[in-house]
């Protein structure tokens, strides 16, 4: 039987309440900031309610771009922020799938070598390998291309380990009943694995999405075409430009912009998201 406290449950709300009003309070700011002027942003008092400039600041955010960017679209900035983001998202998922396959199902010598050595790498982030990894992508020619943004974050030792944590709990008897149904390794992982493994797969996607999306000094190091920009890298741009004052209903719009696409994959994915880092039934 639960006992029924109602200060406690008060309480409980209250928190809950003051902890969304901290967190969205500077969501409400950044919208606020956005649908006024240049003007009236940087007056005292801050205004704390929106105004008539919304859709004007959109429309000059994506097609003119902020006095930070040198006029370039924000748009594009989006355009090539997604990309990257959905090209390491995928990529993470589809090279730890099939590590992960191969760890498990096959057997190889060292093979447990291997997985080792691939989790260690956990403690080699991009910002100690920065150097050797600006080499090799200069080497082959990707500088200021998708492919230089995106390869070198492919590789994901945690997505390898979660999905071989995920196959193990798989039992034999399905793997002894496809190989007497006559199916291949590949038939095994498309029709068997895959299907059992989705759910993790939404759960890291998400995870993967926004490391990807929020993804900085990697970009800023291997970009030096303009037309390759991320939006991280326009936001901070605009709030560097040393040669007039920032813009900040625009800078204010582009981080509004660049909240969307993160947020709409949450919201979209929230429930294979949540029972792929809950469910523990196969």
């Amino acid at each position: 039987m639960i006992e029924n406290r109602p200060m406690v449950t008060v309480f409980s709300h209250v928190v809950l309440i003051l902890g969304v009003l901290l967190v969205a309070f500077p969501i409400w700011i950044t919208f606020v900031a956005a649908s006024h002027d240049a003007i009236r942003v940087t007056q005292v008092p801050l205004p704390l309610w929106p105004g008539d400039q919304f859709f004007i600041n959109l429309k000059a955010t994506l097609m003119k771009g902020g006095n930070g960017a040198a006029g370039r679209p924000i748009g594009l900035m989006l355009m090539n922020s997604l990309v990257m983001a959905m090209m390491i998202s995928v990529g993470k998922i589809a090279v730890s799938l099939l590590s992960a396959f191969a760890i498990v199902y096959f057997r190889f010598p060292f093979r447990m070598g291997f997985f080792w050595m691939i989790f260690i790498t956990l403690m080699l982030p991009v910002e100690v390998r920065i150097l050797p990894t600006y080499e090799v992508v200069a080497q082959l020619g990707m500088l200021d291309t998708y492919w230089g943004l995106s390869i070198p974050l492919i590789a994901s030792a945690t997505a390898t380990f979660m999905f071989r944590q995920t196959f193990l709990t798989v039992p034999d008897e399905l793997l002894e009943a496809a190989r007497i149904d006559g199916a291949g390794p590949m038939r095994f992982f498309f029709d068997i694995l895959l299907p059992m493994s989705r759910t993790n797969i939404a759960a890291l996607f998400v995870i993967l999405f926004i490391y990807g999306w929020n993804q900085y000094l990697w970009p800023l190091l291997i970009t030096t075409d303009q037309s390759m920009y991320t939006v991280v890298m326009g936001i901070k741009e605009m709030l560097e430009d040393a040669e007039q004052t920032p813009a900040w209903h625009i800078i204010m719009m582009t981080s509004l912009l660049a909240m969307l696409p993160p947020v709409m994959v949450v919201i979209f994915m929230q429930n294979l998201f949540v029972k792929g880092l809950t469910d523990t039934e196969k």
